[in-house]
């Protein structure tokens, strides 16, 4: 089946030309000429992937990807863009794009990147992510969001249930707090890491009946979830 891409650029020139050049590649291509149709077309088609340009009418480009990933946190997207300041690149790599691409731009190497953003997205996909979890004598399960004690489910906080789903996928090895604060609000400051501090505080106290699990601090750079083998 052919790969969806949806382009959501002002520039109508620029535009058709990218949905034409695309359109001989092999992909099946949308083209929006504003922040708010764009997200409109979003919500309506199963596209995997998006390229976004910044200055957008209506909704600028960084708020209709803030607004993408309230939809879906797996569709990639990238920027095309003639703003190269250091804060918009860092502003749109915060936001979660595979890029950041500034015009004018190379039409085989915007390409390129298409092609290995497609394919890693391809493998990601098929990657089985567990939702279920041994933790010592404790049971979570992040779909239900739940965590069980001696058969007895407790239900948490869909903030805590988050946390808990990335200390478990990296049980026994760091979590990096700076990583673990943008996958659970999609940016990174100093009141979101304090407010990601309090739901470790509060697992902490959840996992404290069995003695074998510890949500252990490294200092400056994250937390461990470690659970002895018995």
């Amino acid at each position: 089946m052919k790969k969806k891409i949806l382009i959501i650029e002002d520039d109508l020139n620029l535009g058709f030309l990218l949905m034409e050049f695309l359109e001989l590649e092999g992909y099946e291509v949308k083209l929006c000429r504003d922040g708010l149709s764009g997200f409109s077309y979003f919500q309506k088609g199963n596209f995997d992937l998006c390229l976004i340009d910044v200055m957008l009418p209506k909704i600028d480009g960084f708020t209709l990807a803030k607004k993408i990933r309230t939809v879906c946190e797996k569709t990639p997207f990238i920027f095309l863009t003639a703003r190269d300041m250091k804060q918009d690149r860092l502003q749109g790599y915060s936001l979660g794009a595979e890029d950041y691409i500034t015009k004018p731009f190379d039409e085989e190497e915007l390409l390129c990147k298409i092609t290995v953003v497609l394919r890693r997205s391809s493998l990601t996909e098929t990657a089985v992510i567990p939702t279920q979890f041994e933790i010592g004598d404790y049971y979570f399960d992040y779909k239900l969001q739940e965590l069980s004690y001696e058969n007895t489910p407790h239900r948490i906080t869909e903030k805590e249930n988050e946390v808990l789903r990335l200390l478990c996928l990296n049980m026994n090895q760091i979590l990096r707090r700076e990583d673990a604060v943008q996958q659970i609000y999609g940016e990174y400051d100093y009141f979101l890491g304090r407010s990601f501090d309090v739901f470790i505080s509060r697992l902490r106290k959840m996992l404290k009946k069995d003695s074998r699990i510890s949500i252990d601090n490294v200092f400056k750079v994250g937390f461990i979830l470690n659970v002895k083998v018995s």
